[in-house]
This record gives structure tokens, sequence and C-alpha cells, in this order.
């Protein structure tokens, strides 16, 4: 039988701790390997509106001019070419132009590519507060090919802001507000026929957002001015000496006529809805403010055959200011519950 010595011992020893050490380390390494493997590709994105050609109501739909751009590192993926705007309307009249034929390389290695983009867009239009809305122009961007365990979108921070926009746009109708970018993953509730996915599949999803306000003096003006005129125009009816009938008769008749055209026009740009606007609302109470004073005038017609004036003008002053305190608060409320 052979027997080591102390200092072969030792050296053995020595050894396999050094064999261990350096298996615990290729583990680790691996490990370590494993998770970088199992991150998704980080793609930097970013935006520039150069115009808000149109927008129409009534079909949800507004058409835009703007650049996109990625920076990414896996030069297997080309998020340029396999990019997907989910809210794009009549996508077949869409022109997408690349600046390049291939992506470009950056100074700190990474690959660029971007992209020109004009077509209409479609989200779909809140307008119980019209004619004071605000909307929202969206452009919501997924990539078509890989989920977000293989891709995520990140913002844009080398430049000024991850979206900027044109500042020479004129929208008429609108004011144009800041652009923001947000991020965030869909789910969806499918596997769109993909046997590699079970109980759905998620995709990393840019929110690209332009804000529009419709400036509130020049709307009111336009649309409650002409209503203002026509009820004061109702109103005066109220001064008119009592044995004039036929005459207050025709003037409020022509009020209600011309107060429901007057609603026809105004909403004719407008998508049909399910609910009231809140020029409906008004409408609304214009109509009744109508229906009150040919009220008045059909009900107090027997005092006027019967030359009862005083009366009949004290009943009108009466029913005027009522009429007129139920308009104003009316109003006050409709605008209340509407912000």
């Amino acid at each position: 039988m052979h027997f080591y010595s102390v200092t072969e011992r030792a050296f053995l020893r020595l050894v396999l701790a050094g064999f261990l050490f350096l298996c615990c380390l290729a583990c680790l390494s691996g490990a370590s390997f494993a998770e970088e493997e199992a991150q998704p590709e980080r793609v930097v994105i970013g935006m520039h509106v150069n115009d808000i050609q149109e927008i129409d109501l009534r079909t949800h739909s507004y058409r835009l001019d703007f650049y996109v751009w990625f920076r990414w590192k896996n030069p297997e993926m080309n998020p340029g070419k396999s990019v997907e705007f989910m809210n794009a309307f009549e996508p077949e009249n869409q022109v997408r132009t690349s600046l390049y034929d291939e992506p470009q390389t950056m100074p700190d290695g990474s690959l660029y590519t971007i992209l020109r983009v004009r077509g209409k867009f479609s989200s779909k239009f809140p307008l119980q507060q019209y004619p004071f809305d605000r909307q929202n122009l969206f452009i919501l961007i997924e990539d078509s090919v890989y989920g977000s365990e293989d891709l995520v979108y990140v913002p844009d921070i080398t430049t000024t802001a991850p979206i900027t926009i044109n500042k020479e746009i004129y929208l008429p109708g609108f004011d144009v507000g800041k652009p923001v970018l947000s991020i965030g993953t869909f789910f969806y509730d499918t596997t769109f026929g993909d046997l590699n996915y079970e109980g759905g599949s998620q995709y990393s999803r840019a929110y690209f957002t332009i804000p529009l306000v419709r400036p509130e003096l020049s709307m009111a003006i336009k649309i409650f001015l002409p209503v203002l005129l026509i009820l004061v125009c109702t109103g005066m009816v109220y001064f008119v000496h009592p044995q004039y009938i036929e005459g207050r008769l025709g003037v409020v008749i022509t009020a209600l006529l011309t107060l429901v055209a007057l609603q026809l026009t105004s909403t004719s740009a407008l998508p049909d809805v399910d609910y009231l606007l809140l020029t409906d609302k008004v409408y609304l109470l214009s109509y009744l403010f109508i229906m009150v004073t040919l009220w008045q005038i059909v009900r107090t017609s027997a005092r006027v055959r019967a030359e009862s004036y005083e009366k009949v003008l004290r009943s009108n002053i009466y029913a005027l200011f009522m009429v007129v305190v139920l308009l104003v608060a009316g109003v006050m409320l409709i605008f209340y519950t509407s912000f």
C-alpha cells in the first residue's frame, strides 16, 4: 500500500479545491449567460410627427405624416420590417418608406433604421363634451413577429424627447398639445393558432399620443350664439301685446323650426352616436323653453278673447321669469355634470 506524505496530501487538496472552484465558476457563468440569453431584445423607439393632415370625426380617423426610428443590437432582427401599426385605417393606402436599404451601424455598435409613414389611423373619438371636447390621436405600434418575451420597446431618451412634433403644424379647429410616449404590454387572449404558445400571447406595445384641444371661446360663439339669439327672439314674444295671437304663434313656431334646422346643421360633421352630446342637451333645453312659451300663448288665449289684457301681461311676465330661471339653472346643471 502506498502512503502519501503530508506535503503530497496538501497539494492534492489544493488541486481538488481549485478544480471545484473552477467548476462552480463555470456553472455560475453558464447560468449568467443563460439569463442574458433569456432577456428580450430592447428596441429603442422614437418618433417625429411631421404633419397632421386631416381629421374626420364621422369615420373616427385621421391622416398623419411622421418618422419613426428603431435602434437595437441583435443582427438577426429588423424591427423596421416587422413593425405593425395596430390602429391603421385603410392600411392598403398607407405609404411606408424606409430611408435606408439596410440597417445602419451606430457608434455604440447598435443597429439603426428609420421609416417615414404617411397614412390614416383610427381611434374612437369621445364626443360627450362636444364642442368643448378634448381628443387624442393615437399611434399604436407592435412587432408582428416577436412577442414580449423576445422584444420590448423602450423610449429613446438620448434626444430631447421620445416623440417630437413639427412646431409649424396648424390644425383648424384644434390646438395641438405636447405629444407623449408610453410603453406597455398588450395581452391577446388567443394563440392565433400557434402551438408554441399556451393560454394566449403578449406583445410589447408603444403608445404615441397627440393631444388636441378645441379653442373654447370661438367654439362657444359659433355653436351657442345662434341658439341664444333664437331664445331671445322667442322671449320677446312675452312683451308683444296679447291680442296679436297669430303673430306671436308665428314667431314661436318659426323659432322652433329654425332651432331644429340649426341642430341638424351643427351635427352634420359628427358621427352617429348612442349618447347625448353637450350640444344635444342644450338644444333639448331650448326646445323646452320654446314649447313652454307656446303653451303659455295657448293657455292665455281665452283671456285674450275676453280682453283681460292686464291679467295676461302679468301672467306672461311671471311665466317669462320662471322659464328664464329654469333655463339658466338647466344650462348650469348641464355644464356641471359634463365636466
